[in-house]
């Protein structure tokens, strides 16, 4: 057996630790801490939950699975994410099993109201062990708590940890060192939670806090100030907009020397690979095919690294719940709460994770609006379409002394979004006839500069998740598509590329019966069909059509001159307009399926972004030709 195999045969049998604790606690942190890279994302089974497990071997060598839960408040579950961490703990999922060790992680700084649930937890039996995190903090803030003294009073061992430090998980890795070996456990039935009332244990959680805390009431004056004006019914709006206007030119302007680099490299592959091999399939292939339609996708990896650069920080550093609550009069007026804004904002990222987050909303109706109007957000794989069709009819200068054109024209991009998933939550609540709006209750975590370590931990995620569909979902659409574009070949005397004698020019030709009013041809109805499994892939698919469509010394494998010199403005306008509002891709429609339990709702959705999208591109295509586009 090889070492590889060992490793892995011993990571399979270790134990297993499941981290849990109430959202802004730093479990994710301190996860992230324990597994470095050495973690991997799934779901878990029959519902489309966030599953995060990962490995780490402690100092004294044992190696140890790790289980990162969704923050819940209370093992008396409300939303769907604390079923599944009440499930888990109590060990009714099958394909998971209970954990052989709980690590409850809690926030020194709110103590109050993160031991309800580690007084619930205890009641199952399980071996556990208290993370009492953030201790930095509240030594700053003059909160005193006496580590010794809670373990006495809880009856187990409590460490102290700072998730975001280099090495303030390593008291937690001698405690489950001193655990060693681990025996399993089987917990107690979940009825033994109820057993003790709310009341009685908020009670007990008191009673812990006289004994143990001092000056727990003391509040974080820095975050006060600082919300005193990011919060301010003027001024926290415009801050709030100015960040997100900032956002989008820093998409433009900062991606533009690392955009250049990988086109460039990919333009001088794609001419290698053009002079040295002989004319035939395989060529074709290599370069019109994968490194046409492929490399048409990677060179937008920078603009989407940029994009989540930013929503990660503004994340890590507790502004997004403030977010919420600075748009929560707004999303009152569509007969949404704030809570809506954090699914929405992660809409931006993909329409996926935004469906699923809708779970932490606890109005069945608000859930289902949320869901529906999600994918209206401006999600990454829009940004390659945006980013090539502004590049190349979109003048590269500045406006007002300082203002990037393109930022701009994109920053409206995403803003007609929003507005328009506004107006689309607006129509639905009022033709279900619901005008009561849902109070908005959220805690608001106390400000701390974003953690370096998390941050380049989430950007890897996210660009590993993006070179994965590159290389396989994308890759496998491109040489499809080659495929159908390439045969059959043209006929003797053809006056037109071979292109569009093929398959796929003659699917293109049909469609182009049904979308020539909103000015698309059939180069355009040929990347239509491949973006409905992924939208980024339309990018790669034009730069197939366009390279197939080329001969001679007419072929580039970079698009933007390519489109410049074949479609007028008009089109290109229609084309943006269509991709604000454009049908969602399939994975997202079987998401939604799964979340709200009925097709109907999928094809709902699809539907209607199918009509809004035909009817602006129709309205903007018209609208840019009268005015001379």
């Amino acid at each position: 057996m090889g070492v590889t195999e060992k490793v892995t045969q011993a990571i399979s049998h270790a134990p297993m630790i499941a981290l849990l604790g109430n959202p802004n606690c730093g479990k994710t942190a301190l996860f992230n801490r324990l597994t470095g890279s050495r973690q991997k994302v799934a779901n878990y089974a029959g519902v489309t939950i966030e599953r995060k497990e990962g490995h780490f071997m402690s100092p004294a060598g044992h190696p140890y699975r790790v289980l990162d839960l969704p923050g819940a408040y209370s093992l008396t579950a409300h939303t769907p994410d604390e079923a599944i961490t009440r499930d888990v703990v109590g060990g009714l999922r099958a394909n998971d099993g209970s954990p052989d060790v709980v690590v409850c992680v809690v926030n020194a700084t709110n103590l109050r109201l993160n031991l309800r649930l580690v007084l619930e937890i205890q009641r199952l039996g399980l071996p556990m062990i208290l993370c009492l995190n953030m201790v930095d903090v509240a030594k700053k803030r003059g909160i005193e708590v006496d580590a010794e003294k809670l373990a006495r009073e809880l009856g187990m061992t409590v460490v102290e940890t700072v998730a975001v430090q280099s090495g303030g998980e390593k008291a937690l890795l001698r405690a489950l060192d001193e655990m060693w070996p681990v025996v399993p456990v089987k917990p107690q039935p979940l009825a033994a939670i109820d057993a003790v009332s709310v009341e009685d244990t908020q009670r007990e959680v008191r009673r812990i806090l006289s004994v143990v805390a001092k000056n727990v009431h003391n509040t974080d004056d820095r975050s006060e100030k600082i919300d005193n004006v990011v919060l301010h019914p003027v001024a926290g709006p415009i801050i709030l907009a100015v960040l997100m206007f900032l956002i989008f030119q820093a998409v433009f302007t900062w991606a533009a020397v690392p955009m250049d680099m990988i086109s460039g490299g990919v333009e001088h592959i794609g001419a290698l690979l053009s002079e040295h091999m002989a004319d035939g399939v395989l060529r074709s292939l290599l370069v019109e095919g994968i490194i046409g339609g492929v490399g048409s996708v990677l060179v937008f990896l920078p603009q989407i690294l940029i994009l989540f650069f930013f929503i990660l920080i503004l994340e890590d550093c507790g502004y997004l719940p403030r977010a919420a609550f600075l748009l929560d009069r707004l999303m009152g007026g569509v007969g949404l709460s704030g809570r809506a804004f954090i699914p929405l904002l992660s809409s931006f990222a993909c329409a996926i994770p935004g469906v699923m987050a809708a779970r932490t909303i606890q109005n069945p109706r608000d859930r289902l609006v949320t869901i529906m109007i999600a994918p209206l957000m401006t999600c990454s794989a829009r940004l390659p379409v945006y980013a090539l069709v502004i590049a190349a009819f979109i003048p590269e200068r500045e406006v007002w002394g300082a203002v990037s054109l393109q930022g701009l024209i994109l920053f409206c991009l995403y803003f007609a979004g929003i507005v328009s998933a506004m107006g689309v939550a607006w129509f639905m609540k009022r033709s279900a006839g619901s005008k009561v709006k849902q109070a908005l209750m959220m805690e608001l975590p106390s400000y701390h500069w974003p953690n370096l370590h998390n941050l380049a931990i989430g950007l890897w995620e996210r660009a590993k998740i993006f070179l994965m569909r590159v290389g396989t979902v994308i890759l496998t659409l491109m040489v499809l598509l080659w495929a159908l574009s390439s045969f059959p070949g043209a006929p003797a005397g053809a006056t037109h590329p071979p292109i569009y004698y093929s398959i796929a020019g003659m699917l293109g030709r049909a469609l182009e019966v049904i979308f020539a009013p909103i000015g698309f041809g059939w180069e355009i109805c040929i990347a239509l069909v491949p973006g409905m499994a992924a939208r980024e892939v339309a990018v790669g698919a034009l730069g197939t059509v366009y390279a197939l469509s080329q001969k001679g010394d007419d072929l580039a494998t970079s698009l933007t001159p390519v489109l410049a010199s074949s479609w007028s403005l008009a089109t290109a306008l229609s084309l943006l307009a269509w991709y604000v509002f454009a049908p969602q891709c399939l994975s997202t429609l079987s998401v939604v399926r799964r979340e709200t339990g009925h097709a109907r709702y999928a094809f709902y959705m699809a539907g209607y972004m199918f009509a809004l999208a035909y009817a602006a591109s129709f309205i903007t295509y018209h609208t840019a030709r009268a005015l001379g586009a």
